[in-house]
């Protein structure tokens, strides 16, 4: 998701906010931030660590959702018999903070090869898929690469990074963060490009992230907002859980996860689910990877000091409370039945339409 995730937002988001405290206004030029990042020993610590209210009231277009990758979706299942293994969001009743065994579940999810399918291996880049549910169009799709060169710590400022972001990936159409939860906490909109001629997908989500000491996590799930309706121009789709788990290999070496499922909304025909799973995921992942090799020049040209997902009082974002929010099930939505749909002829002779162009002379 887009993923947010869908990534992107793995996107394929999501995505894919920031719940910091605010106190000192941001850093910027001139203003620098505090020599370390505040220390969050544990999901439990941070989420009973509110900041306190903020001196803004609007809402603040300031950082990503975890769906970076595109959000993939994928056609509706045959019957499957592989373990499904622990999947924490489903059945998620009542909307809350990730806690610490909700993050040791997702790296154990990241980390398990029962039950997967190997789709891609090609240059350190691989991506399985497996089957969910019998009955539902529902997925999940894994993506792994191996980064050299690329410290784990600026893989994790390149995906919290929105500013940056608008400079490499391709595939999000808006993101931006609503509110602050906790200090490493939020809720957000994400909204990315389909394969032409689908509908282009969004949804809102709860994120959260935690270092795990040399490791990150960052991941999120669907929940509805009462400012935030589904639009007419979009389908709203349904993030279970999706994210990334970022492995330091060494000083200069990392390895990313990225892990979603989500449920698109719709029957959709096999010639998207084989692109997303053979062409789109890796493509986005080295996307990442050229965007991570620049990141640091970037960053020292555009408010080098600014990065809340670090500093938490460096954030603007308002609070709000989890009472505001609900979980959003995907049987509340209307589905879209795109399953006859043909790829368009500018798909096949690989354009756009979410898979984004391999120029990155805009990093610089």
């Amino acid at each position: 998701m887009g993923p947010r995730a869908a990534p992107g937002r793995p996107g394929s988001g999501g995505s894919g906010g920031g719940g910091r405290a605010r106190t000192p206004a941001p850093a910027g030029p001139g203003r620098e931030a505090r020599t370390g990042p505040r220390k969050v020993a544990s999901a439990s610590a941070a989420a009973s660590t509110l900041s306190e209210p903020p001196r803004r009231t609007q809402e603040s277009r300031t950082r990503t959702r975890a769906p970076g990758l595109p959000t993939l979706p994928m056609e509706k299942p045959a019957a499957s018999t592989e373990p499904q293994g622990s999947r924490p969001a489903l059945g998620r009743e009542s909307v809350q903070v990730p806690d610490d065994q909700d993050f040791r579940s997702f790296r154990s999810e990241c980390e398990a090869e029962v039950g997967w399918n190997l789709t891609y291996s090609k240059a350190g880049v691989s991506v399985w898929v497996q089957a969910v549910e019998m009955d539902r169009t529902l997925h999940k799709i894994k993506c792994r690469m191996e980064c050299c060169d690329v410290p784990a710590e600026t893989l994790y400022d390149v995906l919290h990074d929105i500013e940056y972001r608008k400079k490499w990936d391709s595939n999000v159409i808006e993101t931006f963060d609503i509110a602050r939860l906790t200090v490493n906490a939020d809720v957000g909109y994400y909204s990315w490009r389909c394969p032409k001629p689908l509908k282009n997908r969004d949804v809102i989500t709860l994120r959260s992230w935690l270092p795990m000491g040399a490791d990150y996590i960052i991941m999120n799930y669907s929940v509805k907002h009462p400012k935030y309706p589904p639009r007419k121009d979009l389908v709203r789709a349904v993030s279970i859980q999706t994210g990334y788990l970022i492995q330091s290999t060494g000083p200069k070496s990392c390895v990313i996860t990225y892990l979603a499922q989500v449920d698109p909304k719709g029957s959709l025909p096999k010639w998207v689910v084989n692109k997303s799973s053979q062409f789109l995921a890796p493509k986005a992942m080295k996307k990442m990877y050229k965007a991570c090799i620049k990141y640091p020049e970037w960053k020292q040209k555009h408010q080098p000091h600014f990065k809340p997902w670090l500093h938490p009082e460096q954030s603007p974002l308002p609070s709000l409370a989890l009472s505001e929010l609900s979980v959003q099930h995907a049987d509340s939505l209307e589905n879209i039945d795109e399953s006859a749909v043909t790829e368009s002829r500018e798909e096949r002779a690989g354009g756009a339409g979410g898979e984004g162009s391999d120029d990155d002379t805009s990093l610089t």
